[in-house]
């Protein structure tokens, strides 16, 4: 009986002895799994701490364009010439009245140029302009000489016009002031005159007349290398004499005089620049 107490003590005690060691071993478990999560979660935030702020991304702002006129260019042009004609306009050597209408002719041509710009908005440039004006409208001058005998002028009209200029001008991106100023040359018809109803022979100065002119214009470069004008030219040109030949009228061998020949043309064009704007 003694011995089997002494066994069941011994395995009693022997059961104690391992149930401690197991909770031993569990709490050295937890402590080694807390240890490990302590230290995989202390370098990283001491990691994350060291490491610089995240660079927000680049913001791109969009350059404007800007337009450059620098280049040569081509274009066409239509529009309208006109003169203030008015018996002011005529003298003669025996001192006749005269009548004259407002001339005003339709036109077309081309130009061709260059422009060169600088300190950001000055251009300069240089340009040739050339026109035609079809004869369909006849200015019809008359004169009244002092007898009463009437004699009448005919087709008084302009058939071309050159002009060569310098151009100087300021730009605004796109759009473009400028003002010009040259030489001109225009190409005029030889008038016919008929004294009471019966023609008579006119001989005359050169067909072709040089003057000067002057205009402004503005211009928009609307769509790539095309643009848009519209101007205003004055030419001024030299007086003009006419001589009647010998005959049975008071007109004969009446040198007529035609003064104050300024012309004033309204154009509207379209330039192509070559090269990029």
């Amino acid at each position: 009986m003694r011995r089997r107490r002494r066994s069941n003590r011994g395995q009693n005690a022997g059961g104690a002895k391992l149930s401690k060691l197991d909770r031993a071993d569990n709490r050295l478990r937890q402590f080694v799994a807390l240890a490990l999560v302590l230290c995989a979660s202390t370098p990283s935030a001491a990691l994350a701490a060291d490491l610089p702020a995240p660079v927000p991304p680049p913001i791109y702002k969009e350059v404007p364009f800007v337009c450059n006129w620098t280049g040569f260019y081509i274009g066409g042009n239509i529009g309208a010439a006109w003169q203030g004609l008015s018996g002011s306009n005529f003298s003669d050597t025996i001192g006749s009245t005269f009548t004259a209408p407002t001339n005003v002719q339709f036109m077309g041509g081309g130009q061709v140029g260059v422009n060169y710009q600088f300190w950001g908005g000055v251009l300069i440039g240089a340009e040739a302009m050339f026109d035609w004006l079809p004869n369909t409208v006849n200015a019809s001058i008359t004169a009244t000489a002092p007898d009463g005998t009437a004699a009448a002028f005919g087709t008084i009209n302009n058939r071309w016009l050159t002009t060569a200029t310098g151009r100087l001008g300021y730009a605004w991106d796109r759009v473009l002031f400028y003002g010009k100023g040259g030489a001109a040359w225009v190409g005029a018809s030889n008038p016919g005159i008929s004294i009471g109803g019966v023609p008579a022979t006119l001989t005359g100065s050169n067909n072709t007349d040089f003057g000067w002119t002057a205009g402004f214009g503005l211009e928009w470069a609307f769509w790539n290398n095309w643009s848009l004008r519209a101007e205003y030219d004055y030419i001024g040109l030299r007086n003009r004499t006419f001589t009647v030949a010998p005959g049975p009228s008071i007109f004969s061998g009446d040198v007529i005089t035609f003064n104050n020949r300024s012309i004033s043309i309204m154009t509207t064009g379209v330039n192509y620049k070559f090269g990029g704007w």
